[in-house]
């Protein structure tokens, strides 16, 4: 069975199961099991090409990826606001790797990335969306342009696209330290107390992920996603 269809499965039994306190546990294993399978989805593998024009080198203080559907815009907005020539055309899919461009801002430089046009369905694969929303984790933050001329649901099925992968929008990241270790099995602590998270759990998740030595301290009440994001 494929990674596609090992996702389809774990999203088919979430969907069946009920979502309340008793469930919680299992939906939360399964959460961590489609992240981890989605990750592999996204990350190219060793032994491919290397690059294939989304391997920019990261400047300046910031970086700010431009995410949108095909042709709204983001090639227009980084030649306006960058000596960069970007290529622009009505035409869907004109830029097909990320372009970098530099714009200095108060003191300030920073990189913006210009990404091809994101498709539905690119968290699993289709089009460049493995390239495009593995680059996309690598910004600071993400800048997601819209046609105002075209469907009001161009903004929730971007923010899926992106859910999916983990990149959680205007969202700070949780206070959580979590180091891999050589040895000494896992060590947990926490300085508050935890409505959801639980030592079994971040023991099972961890072992998902086959880490069997690590250190984690959370420092604040965190959801059971916020902890698999980590």
């Amino acid at each position: 069975m494929g990674i596609l269809e090992k996702i389809a499965e774990i999203e088919s039994e979430m969907n069946r199961t009920q979502k309340n306190k008793a469930t919680e546990y299992h939906l939360g294993l399964l959460k961590g099991k489609l992240a981890k399978l989605r990750a592999e989805l996204i990350e190219p593998k060793s032994s491919g090409p290397k690059g294939d024009g989304f391997d920019v080198k990261r400047s300046g203080d910031a970086r700010v990826a431009l995410i949108g559907f095909p042709s709204v815009g983001k090639s227009t907005l980084l030649s306006t606001i960058t000596e960069t020539e970007a290529a622009v055309s009505s035409i869907d899919f004109t830029t097909l790797q990320a372009t970098p461009g530099r714009w200095e801002y108060n003191g300030a430089i920073i990189q913006m990335l210009d990404l091809p046009g994101i498709i539905e369905g690119a968290a699993q694969g289709v089009g460049r969306g493995r390239q495009v929303v593995s680059t996309a984790r690598t910004a600071d933050l993400i800048l997601m342009m819209l046609d105002a001329t075209k469907s009001h649901m161009q903004r929730p099925l971007l923010e899926k696209e992106l859910e999916a992968v983990g990149i959680r929008l205007n969202k700070k990241k949780p206070n959580i330290y979590f180091k891999v270790k050589t040895g000494g099995g896992i060590s947990y602590n926490a300085t508050c107390k935890q409505s959801q998270l639980t030592e079994k759990f971040v023991y099972t998740l961890l072992h998902q992920y086959r880490i069997f030595n690590a250190e984690v301290l959370v420092r604040e009440d965190v959801g059971l996603e916020d902890f698999i994001d980590v």
